[in-house]
């Protein structure tokens, strides 16, 4: 019994880790000095070709499927 109710617990924290992680695993991004405007800090993202600016810090999702358009 006690090793279930471990199995359960190891698998919640990882399915908590893996959502708050997962949207953002192949993203890499970079900042951009020179696209930069003002306070804004432009950021390109190395695997996916998406570009964002944010006044603080790196993005923290992947910003791939806004570039893409739908059906």
């Amino acid at each position: 019994m006690l090793y279930l109710l471990i199995a359960l617990v190891v698998f919640g924290a990882v399915l908590v880790w893996n959502r708050r992680h997962g949207m953002t695993r192949n993203c890499r991004w970079r900042e951009d000095r020179a696209g930069s405007k003002g306070a804004l800090i432009k950021y390109n993202c190395v695997t996916c070709g998406a570009e964002a600016f944010r006044s603080t810090g790196k993005p923290d999702t992947c910003l791939s499927r806004l570039n893409k358009p739908g059906l």
